[in-house]
């Protein structure tokens, strides 16, 4: 987010970012992880971050949310409803029916996948992809160029929270992030 962006003065960022519990050690040590279910237990966080996400996108043509698993599908699904586009999953391999397309993406050791549905964008459409985190960038990355390969026009990426020391942001290219807490 740019230093002059309206949203850091937003009152609710505060109550947004006191509902993320860190849980040290997680998954393994040196791990500080951000917990997303104590913000999802707390209706008004919840709403606040979904309201702070619609307020941004809507009236911008999205036609697309494409949210990335799993818990883009818990933050993408209400923006798609609430600016009147469609949601789109973005899965590990071999988790969705159907013919697929897929992009591989680097992780720390090895390689992972992520897929889409043939024939669930067109060329043309305007997509925003949504997660809850931001940490290398691999996902998101990998969601850009699964999306732009199909000729969908990405707006932004949106996170609730960004882990701005691992320079994730950076994997992006010149494609917009934009992040509630970080």
């Amino acid at each position: 987010m740019a230093p002059h962006d309206p949203i850091l003065k937003d009152e609710r960022i505060a109550g947004i970012a006191s509902a993320i519990r860190v849980i040290p050690d997680f998954p393994k040590p040196g791990i500080m992880f951000q917990d997303i279910t104590t913000l999802l237990l707390d209706p008004k966080a919840f709403k606040d971050t979904i309201d702070l996400f619609v307020e941004r996108y809507k009236d911008k043509n999205i036609s697309v949310v494409a949210g990335i698993e799993a818990r883009g599908f818990i933050f993408g699904p209400p923006i798609a409803l609430a600016i009147g586009a469609k949601f789109v999953p973005m899965r590990k391999p071999k988790k969705l029916p159907g013919e697929v397309i897929s992009e591989e993406y680097s992780l720390e050791y090895g390689t992972d996948k992520m897929e889409m549905h043939v024939g669930a964008v067109q060329a043309g459409e305007c997509a925003l992809v949504v997660d809850d985190l931001i940490a290398t960038g691999g996902t998101l990355s990998a969601a850009i160029r699964l999306l732009e390969r199909v000729g969908v026009e990405v707006f932004e990426c949106a996170c609730v929270i960004e882990l701005p020391e691992l320079k994730g942001r950076e994997r992006l290219g010149d494609k917009p992030l934009f992040v509630l807490v970080s």
